[in-house]
């Protein structure tokens, strides 16, 4: 199990990634744009954010630095930009997990398979601590 920092941006993810990547000395292991993602009619995807990141990964001093874009039309605050990311490769134990933080708190996405994870939701803590559950990979 693994505990890692998830910042999202509002456009310019890539040049933060970018620039995370210089300071660091380090490069992605992983990047999915809005693009790469599967169509969906219920919420056409715009032409200018095709290339937006809607996730990557990179590895920094052991740990896993996430980085999106917002979605269009989601909210965004500077400064509230960020969450904690569980991952674990059992989804069992993400769902006991899960089901504990919701506990006076609100569930944004239901613990679900998307295309990117086998078991994934998020939801902000009885203590407004945003925090995203997400199945490793392999």
């Amino acid at each position: 199990m693994s505990l890692n920092a998830y910042l999202n941006f509002q456009g310019n993810g890539r040049e933060a990634l970018d620039f995370y990547s210089e300071v660091f000395n380090t490069k992605p292991s992983r990047i999915e744009t809005f693009g790469d993602m599967p169509a969906s009619p219920e919420y056409p995807l715009p032409e200018e954010i095709k290339e937006h990141i809607a996730f990557s990964e990179l590895e920094i001093m052991g740990g896993k630095f996430m980085i999106s874009d917002v979605f269009p039309n989601m909210p965004f605050t500077q400064g509230n930009n960020y969450s904690l990311l569980i991952q674990d490769k059992n989804p069992e134990v993400l769902k006991e997990i899960f089901h504990k933080l919701s506990k006076g708190g609100k569930v944004e996405m239901e613990l679900q398979e998307t295309f990117w994870s086998k078991c994934y939701g998020s939801l902000t803590d009885k203590f407004g601590v945003i925090w995203q559950v997400g199945a490793e990979e392999g």
